[in-house]
């Protein structure tokens, strides 16, 4: 889809001669601008004189758009798909002010110019994800499989949470707090008092009873199987504390989340997957990190890559020397920034 401001970037640096009847200059150029005294100032005039500031960025984004539009042309219908549930979002929350919001917290002009940039955006999204997984090597992955990939293991909690209402003293929280801590220890005292093998049954009769996790309470407890981060941030405790059970044990000290206060049993465990079948995603996962920890500077490599891949070769020489002084100092001084922030 044309955009207007593609079109207008087009008609300033390309001179693509946009509009109809433009007055000419002796030397045959177009001229934008005309006097009285029949002086006129060129489309060359201005081109030469935004080259140094703006003419480099204004020509890399039409560069980048042709060609990510043509590396990802088999992505483009999901593209537009994330662009169109982005702008219902939008429409939702700001509804007949959202030009307006647009225009008061982006530098773009109209919903248009921003929807395009919000697609364009998520394009270049693709090519620095691909360029993340391209650097990440077979012993990489190994590693991560090796220490991060973990089986599916089966548990059930109870919880406990404290009675702490705003209004309280923080003396009164601190006594709600360890009076539901005393709760949980209750009933792990109770759990060592029961036989191995009626734990389990035990476990289920008292999270019915006591459980405020009304979600699970009337199947004793129970989250089923579970692997890491299954749970959420808010659980990130207690699945830490279940991969350090062996199945047929429950915590024997108060487990402590965003929720409230746990005992947890762990039941039964599975195989991890096999490697190939999570390689893909451990490929994303260490792709998403290395990115995370420099993400300017791997844009910029990203997208060398792809111009280098596609051949751009700039013509005029002025703007061929801004870029060349430009992909030398983003990567020298990004580098540089690297280094810095892994040595601190």
């Amino acid at each position: 889809m044309k955009k207007k401001i593609i079109l207008l970037s087009l008609c300033l640096l390309m001179i693509s001669g946009c509009g109809s009847k433009v007055p000419k200059l002796e030397n045959g150029s177009d001229a934008i601008v005309t006097f009285d005294d029949g002086s006129m100032i060129s489309v060359d005039d201005l081109y030469n004189s935004m080259k140094d500031s703006y003419a480099l960025q204004t020509l890399l984004n039409l560069v980048d758009e042709k060609i990510i539009m043509d590396k990802y042309a088999d992505k483009l219908d999901t593209v537009q798909e994330y662009v169109d549930n982005h702008l219902l979002q939008l429409q939702a929350q700001y509804g007949d002010t959202l030009e307006s919001e647009i225009q008061k917290n982006t530098s773009y002009a109209t919903q248009e110019d921003y929807l395009h940039g919000v697609y364009v955006t998520r394009l270049q999204q693709l090519a620095m994800e691909e360029y993340g997984k391209a650097q990440i090597k077979d012993k990489d992955i190994e590693k991560y499989y090796e220490d991060e990939i973990v089986g599916d293991i089966k548990v059930s909690h109870i919880l406990i949470t404290a009675k702490v209402t705003d209004d309280m003293t923080s003396e009164e929280k601190t006594a709600a707090e360890d009076e539901a801590k005393e709760q949980i220890q209750e009933i792990i005292d109770t759990l060592k008092g029961t036989k191995k093998e009626d734990l389990e049954d035990k476990f289920a009769e008292l999270a019915k009873e006591k459980s405020e996790d009304t979600s699970t309470k009337d199947s004793g407890g129970s989250l089923g199987y579970i692997n890491k981060g299954t749970l959420g941030t808010a659980y990130a405790e207690l699945e830490e504390a279940a991969y350090k059970l062996k199945d047929g044990e429950y915590s024997t000290k108060v487990i402590t989340t965003q929720l409230g206060y746990h005992v947890i049993i762990r039941l039964d465990s599975k195989e991890k997957a096999d490697l190939e079948t999570v390689r893909e995603d451990i490929i994303e996962t260490l792709a998403s990190e290395y990115l995370s920890t420099n993400a300017q500077l791997y844009y910029v490599k990203a997208l060398k890559e792809l111009r280098d891949e596609y051949g751009v070769d700039i013509q005029d020489s002025d703007i061929k020397k801004l870029y060349a002084n430009y992909i030398q100092y983003n990567l020298t001084e990004l580098e540089n920034q690297s280094t810095q922030t892994t040595t601190n």
